[in-house]
């Protein structure tokens, strides 16, 4: 595994089910039942992303299936028979260089569970799931602990005094440092690597 920070490449999903604009209602309903995914990309011509359509876009059917009340824009989808009526667009995408923190962010402010992935001119090259975006914490602890003593402590001219140990994914800094107010710059730089769940400092002062 690379070291941080983590791109989307190292964490996205490479095969990925999609559907053209064409595509009708309830062929969206089956290939999200049959990948257990909770939304697809809508593609164009010979690849590039126009839309998502998700479970809530497709959901507007049932719930005007009795009622003219609402939303104009969620009746008309409720009346909507092919991805292209269904989806929401512009697709929330992300690029494949990213940080997985960025990939997180677009989530978040977003409030999309997964982005498609494209590259610069808006093919798709996969897509990265919140599910994907925790894989980072999956590392083992030799391997945070081994990156935390050679990318962050062994680039600080005060590194070779100060010890390392990651367990469960919580990084104990120990030794002695010249500043007590150094104390937030080592403990940033920790936690910005993959992984780390949680710093804890247990220096002394010279």
């Amino acid at each position: 595994m690379p070291g941080s920070p983590y791109t989307v490449s190292d964490v996205m999903t490479h095969t990925v089910v999609a559907v053209g604009s064409e595509a009708l209602f309830k062929e969206v309903v089956e290939l999200l039942d049959q990948w257990k995914v909770s939304a697809l990309p809508v593609l164009a011509g010979e690849g590039r992303v126009v839309g998502v359509v998700s479970e809530a876009d497709l959901l507007a059917k049932e719930e005007f299936r009795d009622t003219e009340d609402g939303d104009l824009a969620l009746r008309l989808k409720a009346g909507a028979v092919t991805a292209g009526e269904l989806m929401s667009a512009p697709a929330v995408t992300v690029h494949a260089d990213a940080t997985v923190a960025d990939a997180a962010r677009i989530m978040a402010r977003r409030h999309v569970k997964r982005l498609p992935v494209v590259d610069g001119a808006g093919f798709l090259q996969g897509v990265v799931s919140r599910g994907d975006l925790l894989k980072v914490f999956l590392r083992s602890d030799e391997d945070i602990a081994g990156e935390i003593r050679h990318g962050v402590l062994g680039t600080l001219p005060y590194g070779d005094v100060l010890t390392a140990s990651v367990t469960d994914g919580v990084a104990t800094l120990g030794g002695s440092l010249p500043d007590r107010g150094l104390e937030p710059v080592i403990a940033r730089a920790v936690r910005a690597v993959e992984g780390v769940v949680d710093v804890r400092l247990e220096l002394t002062h010279r």
